[in-house]
């Protein structure tokens, strides 16, 4: 027994022991601390995370009631502001009207003046130019196109748009349909086209070509406007083709700076009125294809009331009178009812041979003509004077 107490192995065993359960009482005692110690932060952690969820929720709360303020207080504003501009653009268009009608009078009344003639056709055209714009600010705003009592057929329905831009010379029109649009779709396809035409006309260098091919498809009849532009780029591709098929109202404010009208002007009116546009198409000039596809619930195959006759005679452009006329090649100067081509002999006077023609008589004559052969078309437009409403 005296051998094992001395024996040092024995002792250091033991303190080894001894060192080993306070160490592990210290451990446990450790290990009790942290364990509260973390209950006490996932305690904490819980309540943080409720917290933060009620305040998130309320934030997600004020953030929507002050987004659906926002947006009363930006639809009362653009309510407002629309109810001004249209109220201005009816007022404007109302005058243009006025203006038109004014004109059709004098044309008929100074029609033997090639002069006075050329000059009235030219602010005639001005005229509508300043009617299309005004219609198409009054349609973005919430207005209706006023509409015809009697049908039209596409071709005049495209000579209509034609007369409503700057650049009408520039405009060819090619017709493979011999239907009619229903009176409700006269003014609004003629009001798209002339959009679509004006931008063929302004985004294309002067002097190039743009034609209107009239065809029919199984879904009713096409009118395809080729430009031969730059095109455009997928940017404005993808806005053009959003605006074209929008089914609501569209925001004025986001039109540009300036505001571009005319493609938000064509997708509203092709929404309301069930035909439909599209500029995604590559021109055979390198330009834009525009497509206005009408469909066959807005055709028909009735022809049109004849115009009435009193306004033929100041669609020609009068001869003015020279001793001993001799008869000239015959010269295109407007055309009939049907769509023909109405002719006549262009007088030419015997003249010494070392005399000159007269160039001011003859720039008249050729001025008056050449406005004169799309003025039945512009006719159209003046002949909307029922006002539409909600149908």
């Amino acid at each position: 027994m005296t051998s094992l107490i001395d024996d040092p192995l024995l002792w250091i065993l033991l303190v080894v022991l001894i060192a080993a359960s306070f160490a592990v009482v210290r451990a446990r005692r450790t290990n009790i601390k942290l364990r509260a110690h973390n209950s006490s932060l996932q305690s904490n952690l819980t309540l943080a995370q409720a917290q933060n969820g009620q305040m998130q929720a309320a934030h997600a709360g004020q953030s929507a009631r002050h987004a659906n303020e926002l947006e009363e207080v930006r639809r009362d504003a653009e309510s407002a502001t629309k109810a001004t501009v249209k109220s201005a653009a009816g007022t404007l268009s109302t005058l243009a009207e006025e203006l038109l009608a004014t004109l059709d009078g004098l044309q008929q009344k100074y029609g033997d003046d090639n002069e006075v003639l050329a000059d009235l056709m030219k602010v005639d055209h001005m005229g509508n130019q300043f009617a299309r714009r005004t219609k198409g600010i009054s349609v973005l705003c919430g207005g209706w196109l006023g509409r015809r009592e009697h049908n039209a057929t596409v071709y005049d329905v495209a000579r209509s748009a034609q007369g409503r831009i700057r650049d009408f010379g520039r405009v060819t029109v090619h017709s493979q349909a011999n239907v009619s649009i229903t009176s409700k779709a006269v003014e609004p396809v003629a009001m798209v086209l002339a959009e679509l035409l004006d931008n063929a006309t302004k985004y294309s260098a002067p002097g190039t070509p743009v034609e209107i091919n009239i065809q029919s498809v199984p879904t009713g009849v096409c009118l395809i406007v080729d430009d031969a532009g730059l095109g455009l780029d997928p940017e404005t591709e993808a806005r053009a083709m959003s605006l074209l098929s929008a089914k609501g109202p569209v925001d004025i404010t986001s039109l540009g700076e300036p505001p571009k009208f005319g493609f938000a002007v064509c997708g509203m009116l092709a929404a309301r009125y069930g035909f439909f546009v599209s500029v995604d198409k590559v021109s055979p000039y390198g330009g834009v294809r525009a497509v206005l596809r009408v469909p066959e619930n807005l055709l028909t195959a009735d022809a049109p009331e004849p115009q009435p006759a009193e306004h033929d005679s100041f669609y020609e452009a009068p001869v003015i009178p020279a001793p001993a006329p001799v008869r000239g090649p015959s010269l295109v100067v407007g055309r009939t009812t049907g769509g023909l081509p109405r002719r006549r002999r262009r007088a030419v006077a015997e003249q010494p041979a070392t005399r000159q023609a007269p160039e001011p008589v003859e720039h008249s004559e050729e001025t008056a003509t050449r406005i004169g052969a799309f003025a039945r078309g512009t006719q159209l437009g003046r002949a909307s004077d029922i006002e539409e409403g909600n149908q």
